[in-house]
């Protein structure tokens, strides 16, 4: 049964959070308005394990208990579950010249490269981080197997900004907190971080320039501490090696040479690992 719920009041959307996170804490299974609970706003559990890579193909089964994420482009991943769900991030529309559709779409309007005008109407759930002007938008996507929530951010404008115009989306399934950063602006307000909660996996924009300049994004991933971060919208490898760089004093760096991983929580790194992913769209035959 697929249970969506959607708020456009930011002060009732604020209110919810907080009333939201109480209760996840305090009662664990209870829920506010009927919601499943966020098992990522809660206390991080400890995660043991060494082995977290395992390349695969992205019609291949997805192993019990894991997710599989593909680096389509840009800022898109396809993140799919054991259960056959898929979502594909920051959706512009075109995710390669395979006969696929996704079940859940999210967009960033951000810029153009995040976005498009005229999702397929086929697609099932197609969530936009941003409402009207200022707003924002509350998403809580429940799919059994996949539950989508979003917090949103600001955007900055030429003219200023636009309060809560984009979204961080958080996607949890197999016990996973998996958080794409989205076309962030800002570092996150102690309220976006605790609405946040934990994060195991996070997709992160490392350009150093468009979105966050990369001491600040630097300093975002060592706040979140997930243990696996993933590099995004980064338009030449120069960037992308300054991020590394900065990094890895604190992160381990692997490079699978791959534009696929299958993560499970038991075997989620010890250590928080950064994983560059090398993108590549859908292909038939794959």
């Amino acid at each position: 049964m697929v249970r969506y719920h959607l708020v456009i009041n930011k002060e009732t959307r604020v209110m919810h959070r907080l009333i939201a996170l109480c209760l996840v804490v305090l009662a664990g299974a209870v829920s506010a308005q009927d919601r499943r609970p966020s098992h990522c706003i809660a206390v991080a559990q400890h995660t043991p394990g060494v082995q977290y890579l395992h390349r695969a193909g992205y019609r291949d089964p997805v192993p019990a208990q894991s997710v599989r994420l593909r680096y389509i482009a840009h800022a898109s991943f396809l993140i799919q579950t054991h259960d056959g769900l898929s979502a594909v991030t920051d959706f512009t529309g075109f995710i390669g010249n395979a006969d696929f559709l996704p079940d859940v779409v999210t967009m960033n309007h951000a810029h153009a490269t995040h976005f498009t005008e005229n999702p397929d109407p086929a697609i099932p759930h197609v969530l936009r981080g941003w409402g009207p002007f200022g707003e924002g938008v509350d998403h809580h996507l429940d799919l059994g197997g996949m539950l989508v929530r979003n917090v949103s951010t600001d955007i900055r404008r030429f003219d200023g900004v636009e309060e809560e115009g984009n979204s961080i989306f958080v996607f949890e399934a197999a016990g996973l907190c998996i958080g794409h950063l989205g076309h962030l602006h800002h570092q996150p307000t102690e309220d976006q971080y605790a609405a946040l909660g934990r994060m195991d996996v996070v997709m992160a924009p490392v350009d150093g320039g468009y979105t966050m300049p990369l001491a600040d994004m630097m300093a975002v991933l060592r706040r979140l501490k997930a243990r696996i971060v993933i590099p995004m919208h980064w338009f030449r490898d120069g960037s992308l090696q300054r991020f590394l760089a900065g990094m890895e004093g604190d992160f381990a760096i692997r490079r699978p040479g791959a534009s696929e991983i299958t993560v499970s929580l038991r075997d989620l790194p010890d250590r928080p690992t950064i994983v560059v992913l090398r993108p590549a769209y859908l292909r038939p035959g794959e």
